[in-house]
C-alpha cells in the first residue's frame, strides 16, 4: 500500500557514443552484429505473454544485402488479431489499477537494460533491418528510445499533479484513469524508438496495446519486446501482431472496445483509418483518441545573409543521413542566388566524399533504402526527372538492387517552384533545389508555405535578424518544428517535442507532456465534508 508521495528520478538524455575505432561500444556492437548474421531465427508474435506460432513463414533480408536471410517471422491472421484484443482487456483492469509508481519502475528498467545489456543487440538489430549506419541506429534505437521511456515517465507525474482548487468544506480532485478499452499501436520501418513509444507512451498510462509493427522492422521489434518482458511488462499489456493491415483492421475498427490509435506511417494510410473509424463511430463504447505522425516534406530556406558552407552541411546532413528516409528529412530546398554558387560547391564536394554500402562497414555514411517498392518508388521519381526539360540532376542519379536496395544521393535543381519532386514525399535520398532571385525572399518564403500539403520540419537559415523573423511569421503554419541555422532533423526528446500539422498529422507532439495527455481520460471526484440538511437557499426568505 502506497504511504508516500513519490518523486522519479530526474531524467536526461541518454549520452549517445561515438563508436570510434578502438571504442568498447564497437567492439561490443560488431559481435553484436555478426552474431546475429550467424543464425536464422523464428520471430513468433506475442500474445497475452506467449510466444504463437503459425507456420506461416515470412522471411527477413537485410535491403543492403537482400541474399542473407536474418530468420523468419510467423504471419498471422484475424483469429490472432481476435486474441490480442481479448488479451488486452483482460490484463486491462490488474494494469491500470497497478500503482502509477510501479508501471513507470517498469519503464525506468526497460531505459536502463536498453542503455546498457540489450545496447548493442538493440543497434545490431536496427542496422540489420532497417539498413542504418551505426550512428543513426545509436540516436534512435538507444538514445531516443530511452529518453521516450524516462521523459514519459516525468511527464506522467506532471499530469498527475495537475489539481483544481477547493475551497472550504469541499475537496476536488482529478483522476487520470486509462481510455475505457485497448489501443491499437501501429508502428513504422524507419525509426525502432516511435516503434517502442508508440506502445510505451500509451501502457505507461495504464492502457493495453496490440501493436502492430511494419514487416521490415519485426526483427527489431522483437528486441523491444525482449526488453519489455526483461523490464517485467506483464502479459498481455503488449501485444505483438504480425498480420495483414487491412485484415487487421477489420477486426478492430469494428470492435467495441476500440479506445485509441497511436500511428506513425503515411498520409494517406492515417487518412483512410481515419475514415474507416468514423464511419465506424457509432460501434464505440466512447469516442476513439487518434493520434498520427505522417507525412513531410520538409525544407530548407536560405536568405542571401545565411554562411553556404553552413546551409551545405545542413543539406548534406539534413537529406540523406539514413537515406532520406526520416518523416523531417529536407527533401526540398530554396538557395538565393548570390550564394548558390558557394553552396553548391560545398554541396557537391560533401557527396563526393560520401561512401555507400552495408552498414557494418562503419566507414558508409548511405546505405540501402528499406525495400524493393521503396526503391522503385524513389528511382521512378529520378528516371522522370532525367526526361524533363526544366529540372536536371547535378549529383547522383544512379541506383542498383542488383545486391541490395541502393540508391545515390541526388541531388535535383530546378527552375520550376511547383516541380513534381518540390511538392510530393518521395521519403528516399533525393532533395529538390530551387535558385531564387535575392529581392524575391518574401515571395519565396509565401511559395514554400503553400507548396506542399505537408507542415512537419522546416529550417530557415539567416544571419540577417529581420529575415529571420519575417521567415518566421511567414512559416508560421507551416512546421510544427521550425529549425533557425540548423537541418529540420535530429529532434531530442525533451527538447524539441515532435510533430506536425496540415496533412502532416495531428500534431501531439510525441516526446512531450502533449502526448501523454491523449492517453487519458480524467474523471472529476468533489468531496463534501459537510452536506446541507436544507434544500431552501436564503433568496427564498421573505423577509
Amino acid at each position: 500500500m502506497s504511504n508516500a508521495i513519490f518523486q522519479v528520478p530526474v531524467p536526461k538524455n541518454e549520452k549517445v557514443l561515438s563508436y570510434q575505432p578502438g571504442s568498447p561500444e564497437r567492439k561490443a556492437v560488431k559481435a553484436a552484429l555478426k552474431d546475429l548474421k550467424s543464425k536464422e531465427i523464428e520471430i513468433p508474435m506475442t500474445i497475452n505473454g506467449k510466444k504463437v506460432k503459425t507456420g506461416n513463414l515470412i522471411s527477413m533480408h537485410p535491403p543492403h544485402e537482400i541474399a542473407h536471410t536474418l530468420g523468419h517471422f510467423h504471419q498471422g491472421d484475424k483469429k490472432h488479431v481476435k486474441a490480442a484484443i481479448n488479451a488486452a482487456l483482460s490484463a486491462k483492469e490488474a494494469w491500470e489499477n497497478m500503482p502509477w509508481q510501479d508501471r513507470a519502475a517498469i519503464f525506468l528498467r526497460a531505459a536502463d537494460l536498453l542503455a546498457g545489456p540489450f545496447r548493442a543487440k538493440m543497434n545490431a538489430a536496427t542496422m540489420l533491418a532497417q539498413s542504418k549506419n551505426v550512428y543513426q541506429a545509436e540516436i534512435d534505437a538507444v538514445a531516443e528510445f530511452c529518453d521516450f521511456l524516462r521523459f514519459n515517465v516525468q511527464y506522467m507525474t506532471e499530469i498527475y499533479q495537475q489539481q483544481p482548487m477547493s475551497v472550504d468544506g469541499i475537496w476536488n480532485r482529478l483522476e487520470y484513469r486509462a481510455l475505457e478499452g485497448f489501443v491499437f499501436a501501429i508502428t513504422p520501418f524507419n525509426f525502432t524508438s516511435i516503434a517502442g513509444n508508440l506502445c510505451a507512451a500509451p501502457a505507461l498510462m495504464g492502457n493495453t496495446i496490440v501493436w502492430k509493427p511494419a514487416d521490415s522492422q519485426i526483427y527489431s521489434a522483437e528486441v523491444v519486446m525482449e526488453v519489455f518482458e526483461a523490464a517485467g511488462l506483464p502479459p498481455g499489456v503488449v501485444n505483438l501482431i504480425f498480420a495483414d493491415g487491412p485484415e487487421a483492421g477489420k477486426v478492430i475498427f469494428n470492435h467495441p472496445d476500440f479506445a485509441g490509435l497511436h500511428f506513425t506511417g503515411s498520409t494517406k494510410v492515417f487518412q483512410s483509418l481515419w475514415q474507416t473509424i468514423g464511419n465506424n463511430i457509432s460501434k464505440y463504447r466512447s469516442y476513439p483518441r487518434i493520434v498520427g505522425e505522417t507525412g513531410g516534406k520538409d525544407f530548407v530556406v536560405a536568405h542571401a545573409s545565411a554562411n553556404p558552407k553552413q546551409v551545405a552541411t545542413a543539406l548534406s546532413r539534413g537529406a540523406f543521413e539514413f537515406q532520406g528516409q526520416k518523416c523531417s528529412a529536407a527533401s526540398r530546398a530554396y538557395i538565393p542566388k548570390s550564394i548558390w554558387k558557394s553552396v553548391k560547391k560545398h554541396l557537391l564536394a560533401d557527396l563526393a566524399s560520401f561512401k555507400m554500402g552495408n552498414p557494418e562497414n562503419f566507414t558508409n555514411f548511405i546505405n540501402a533504402v528499406i525495400d524493393e517498392r521503396s526503391f522503385d518508388k524513389i528511382s521512378g521519381y529520378i528516371e522522370r526527372v532525367k526526361k524533363d526539360k526544366d529540372a536536371i540532376i547535378i549529383a547522383g542519379g544512379k541506383s542498383d538492387k542488383s545486391k541490395g536496395y541502393f540508391i545515390e544521393p541526388t541531388v535535383i535543381v530546378t527552375t520550376n517552384d511547383q516541380y513534381l519532386t518540390l511538392c510530393e514525399e518521395i521519403f528516399g535520398p533525393v532533395l529538390t533545389i530551387f535558385v531564387y532571385n535575392d529581392k524575391n525572399y518574401e515571395k519565396m518564403l509565401n511559395i514554400v508555405d503553400n507548396t506542399s500539403p505537408y507542415a512537419l520540419t522546416g529550417a530557415i537559415f539567416s544571419n540577417d535578424r529581420y529575415a529571420t523573423l519575417k521567415a518566421n511569421k511567414l512559416l508560421k503554419h507551416a512546421a510544427g518544428n521550425f529549425y533557425i541555422n540548423d537541418k529540420p532533423t535530429g529532434a531530442v526528446v525533451g527538447q524539441q517535442p515532435f510533430g506536425g500539422a496540415r496533412g502532416s498529422g495531428t500534431n501531439d507532439k510525441a516526446g512531450s507532456i502533449l502526448n501523454l495527455y491523449r492517453w487519458v481520460s480524467p474523471r472529476t471526484i468533489k468531496e463534501n465534508f459537510n452536506p446541507p440538511m436544507d434544500y431552501r437557499y436564503p433568496f427564498m426568505e421573505a423577509k
